[in-house]
């Protein structure tokens, strides 16, 4: 297997392109299984270490997310450039040896804090995500780029649909025990890719490392330059900020408006991310070579905006049930937005983008928890105006909903460019 490879050569890249995806396509849904794995018992360590008080360990873990998401947006802009310079494989490398050597730190932990700094480390080790992306941008051509990201967003989900179940099965027989299976989930796949992951960043590719770029402020500095990817951007942080509303509310809103418990909640939160595998593995592709980037990118938050609207109003748990599939279809957004920014910047920028981009997600995981919840407890409580259960979700609603115009600008303006540098035919004519 060669060293580099390159989307540009087909001869070259096929067939290890192929393989080098699919082992970033594990890793990222490794990486959301080894988190959603110790979603059920993290909580329950919290509640041992702290002598027994679920409301003050309830705190504990809400500032664990907010630190963990902390790390995430200081590290990611690091991380992008530092792929950008060395290469994406010692990135992703590196953080597979990383999580499972934190993830045992956080098994062996004796005390509340030596969990919190797990969790910080966490953070750090899972800020590669981005240089997954830039890998997939390496070694997929622009065309096709859309549907890559939808399978790596794909990846998210099916992480997210059986790290929870895992870890609660895991959980009935010790809490610690989810901690070593994803410890040895990372460490196994860090020690496969080091036989099949090739790089995919050309040596004469590559940028020079400076904090300018890679500090999580001056990455912004990136995204300002570029008018049309400063646009998709702030489109990706306001649907980055509504996904929150899932971990953050749903099963508040489940258990006061359907009286459900973990049961009801844990399957509904599974048919919603299978939903969301099946358009974004099984789709995305499809639908961006029959429509194009920018219409996928719109037909996309329209069925965000009216499927988190049908869970607002939904006081029926059939209707909640009809909003997924609707809500399912969001997912053409991401991929789409992510293609059209990932053309719009050179091989040695890709890294940085990306960066730039995960740390704008950070930000939302570090907002969002705070306001949904907020939403949610002044739309249920004594002192608002009228009683409305599903306030959160209108709020997520709205948040994409505010998307579509600065979408329909972002397009706009990359149609105009498009026509502005196509030759004019018949300018030569009498």
């Amino acid at each position: 297997m060669t060293d580099q490879i390159t989307p540009n050569s087909e001869s070259n890249a096929a067939a290890p392109g192929r393989a080098a995806f699919a082992f970033i396509f594990i890793t990222v849904a490794l990486d959301m299984l080894a988190l959603g794995v110790i979603i059920p018992v993290f909580p329950q360590l919290v509640v041992e270490m702290n002598g027994g008080s679920e409301a003050e360990a309830a705190h504990w873990v809400g500032f664990a997310g907010t630190l963990w998401a902390l790390m995430q947006f200081v590290a990611m802009p690091i991380v992008g450039a530092l792929s950008d310079r060395v290469g994406r494989r010692p990135i992703v490398l590196l953080s597979n040896f990383g999580q499972g050597i934190d993830y045992i730190f956080m098994a062996l932990a004796p005390t509340l804090w030596w969990l919190l700094l797990g969790r910080l480390i966490s953070g750090v080790t899972s800020a590669s995500v981005s240089t997954a992306y830039a890998y997939v941008a390496d070694v997929t051509a622009p065309e096709k780029r859309a549907g890559a990201f939808g399978a790596l967003g794909a990846a998210f989900g099916l992480g997210f649909v059986i790290g929870p179940a895992l870890g609660g099965v895991l959980g009935d027989v010790d809490p610690r025990l989810p901690f070593w299976v994803a410890a040895g989930l990372c460490l196994l796949n860090g020690l496969y890719g080091l036989f099949v992951l090739p790089e995919s960043l050309a040596a004469d590719r590559r940028a020079r490392f400076s904090w300018r770029r890679a500090n999580p402020i001056g990455s912004v500095v990136m995204l300002r330059a570029h008018p049309q990817i400063s646009n998709l951007a702030a489109v990706k942080f306001l649907n980055d900020l509504a996904h929150v509303v899932y971990p953050a509310t749903f099963a508040l809103y489940a258990m006061h408006r359907y009286d459900w418990g973990p049961r009801e909640v844990g399957f509904t939160l599974a048919a919603v991310g299978v939903a969301g595998i099946i358009v974004q593995a099984g789709l995305v592709g499809r639908i961006v070579a029959a429509v194009g980037e920018r219409r996928a990118l719109l037909i996309g938050l329209v069925c965000g905006a009216l499927g988190f609207s049908i869970y607002a109003f939904a006081s029926e748990p059939w209707m909640l049930f009809t909003g997924i599939p609707v809500a399912a279809f969001w997912g053409l957004a991401g991929p789409a937005g992510q293609a059209l920014m990932s053309q719009r910047v050179s091989a040695s920028e890709q890294g940085q983008l990306q960066g730039a981009l995960s740390s704008l997600t950070g930000v939302a995981g570090m907002i969002g928890p705070s306001l949904f919840t907020g939403v949610f407890a002044y739309a249920i409580g004594a002192s608002a105006p009228l009683a409305f259960a599903g306030a959160a979700f209108m709020a997520a609603a709205t948040l994409v909903a505010l998307g579509l115009p600065i979408a329909l600008r972002a397009v706009k303006q990359d149609v105009a460019g498009v026509i502005a540098s196509a030759p004019k035919s018949g300018q030569d004519e009498p």
